[in-house]
């Protein structure tokens, strides 16, 4: 039986990063058909407090890979964060799918309540259980960014709907 932890992280985190990379080259191509700069999607942001949609994208890329990583007990594959095109972002997202895809559902099997350390020996120190890292802090936070890069996408005139967001399942 594969375990829950793995079964409501990677498999969900892989659904949601392939459809983003859908919207992305759908927003790419938009961006060609309508003659618009590229880089007036990749900066839009839904208000200026927030970060702009190759932020979000960025961010939402290492969620995944900070979740799936540590759940599984190994080191957090880190990645530059110097994209800038449509391009870099798909590879950014390859990446990532990539990752999620070498770690094996074995690798879960108890951390509900193993010991997760986010920001460790700083101020921010927090100390959850697996299954309180993944239910209240990673999947929400993960979320919220793939959330805002549909809205910044869609607030920007692209075509996209509730079955673009999704994805297959």
């Amino acid at each position: 039986m594969t375990p829950a932890m793995y079964t409501h992280s990677v498999p969900v985190l892989k659904q949601m990063l392939t459809a983003l990379k859908t919207m992305l080259a759908q927003a790419s191509e938009h961006a060609t058909a309508k003659s618009i700069e590229p880089d007036a999607l990749l900066q839009a942001r839904l208000f200026p407090d927030m970060f702009p949609l190759i932020k979000q994208v960025q961010i939402a890329a290492d969620f995944s890979r900070g979740i799936a990583a540590r759940l599984a007990s190994v080191d957090v594959p880190t990645f530059e964060g110097s994209e800038k095109t449509f391009a870099d972002l798909d590879a950014l997202l390859t990446q990532t799918l990539a990752f999620l895809d070498s770690v094996n559902a074995d690798q879960f099997e108890g951390k509900e309540s193993s010991e997760i350390v986010l920001r460790p020996g700083t101020p921010k120190e927090k100390k959850l259980s697996g299954q309180t890292y993944l239910a209240n802090y990673g999947l929400p936070q993960f979320f919220f960014h793939v959330t805002t890069a549909y809205a910044i996408l869609r607030h920007n005139g692209l075509a996209i709907g509730k079955r673009d967001f999704m994805g297959t399942y």
